[in-house]
């Protein structure tokens, strides 16, 4: 793959693609960045993301992780000493998972934004930004219909974020959207650059195949899940033979998300997919990329619960260099 097929796989936006374009023309030592708030274990979603970090460090590019620590005090999850010690957690299983440490800067946001400057800058912002403005950027964000101060500062943060780390490329995922144009809609008015911006696709619930897989609710996939319970909660996935499935009686929009596994993160780490099967059921099925895989699941030639217990397999190895690095 070139730069370009690098930065843009499995992103399900960029914003803009000029600008995509320019970064691939010259990616070396560019840099990237990924916020997360630190929540002790990598689910599948930080997963997801980290993918895509992998890709841009195989194009050229320099990765900053930011341990986002304040804003974690801010969306109440606990004190800061809790939180930093979850923060250093973290850090250990991204490097488990497979982010290249020697080209992957792990920051602290309490490194910078309680500095003055950017208390400052974050102020400037305040007084361009209206309450409706910001609080349709943190739609995704806060929970409940009381809307407290820390929340609606909470984008702002983010958004500034992202010229003090002096990074070319902001990436997240679909439910960051709304930052990222915030961000574009006000750093000019600090004088800042508006921001290039990846996004990558959101999971169906594993058991549903509706809205988007949580570690909050629903069933999810961590670094804390032993093998068992991998292959149980992939063997109970929602898993129709098809990519499209019907809606809902309700008229809701459902996705096959075993096969979204399969795409977003399997195939981008491996280099081949072995389905293992029974001779007396055609053997094993041998796949070099994820688009050969979900003709086959639609055909018939492959079978759901042969999918499942494939998935269950390819999951595991990813995600037991983690649980080891927890166990430890």
């Amino acid at each position: 793959m070139d730069a370009h097929e690098l930065i843009t796989r499995n992103a399900a936006e960029v914003v803009t693609e000029a600008e995509i374009e320019a970064l691939a023309d010259d990616p070396e030592g560019k840099r990237a960045y990924v916020g997360y708030e630190p929540s002790g274990v990598l689910h599948i979603g930080h997963m997801l993301t980290a993918n895509k970090l992998i890709d841009l460090q195989e194009a050229g590019f320099e990765v900053t992780v930011l341990l986002a620590d304040v804003h974690a005090y801010l969306n109440d999850k606990g004190s800061f000493e809790e939180i930093r010690h979850t923060a250093e957690r973290m850090r250990d299983q991204f490097i488990a998972y497979g982010l290249d440490e020697s080209n992957t800067q792990f920051v602290l946001g309490s490194d910078f934004q309680l500095d003055d400057d950017y208390t400052l800058d974050l102020h400037a912002l305040e007084l361009e930004t209206t309450l409706a403005r910001a609080e349709r950027a943190m739609a995704e964000i806060s929970s409940g219909d009381s809307v407290k101060v820390s929340q609606a500062v909470y984008p702002l943060m983010q958004a500034l974020d992202i010229p003090y780390l002096g990074v070319d490329l902001a990436v997240g995922g679909m439910e960051q959207r709304k930052v990222h144009m915030l961000a574009r809609d006000v750093l000019p008015s600090i004088d800042r650059e508006p921001p290039t911006s990846l996004h990558t696709p959101l999971i169906a619930d594993l058991g549903t195949g509706r809205g988007k897989m949580s570690s909050s609710e629903g069933v999810t996939i961590s670094m804390e899940d032993s093998r068992e319970d991998i292959e149980s909660k992939v063997n109970d996935a929602y898993c129709p033979p098809t990519a499209d499935p019907e809606p809902t009686d309700d008229g809701a929009e459902r996705e096959n998300p075993v096969l979204q596994v399969f795409e977003y993160h399997v195939f981008p780490r491996f280099d081949a997919v072995t389905v293992e099967r029974p001779e007396e059921y055609g053997g094993n099925l041998e796949y070099d990329a994820y688009d050969d895989l979900e003709a086959d699941l639609e055909s018939g030639e492959l079978h759901p619960a042969d999918a499942k217990g494939a998935l269950a397999e390819y999951l595991d190895r990813l995600i037991a260099p983690g649980r080891q690095q927890l166990a430890e």
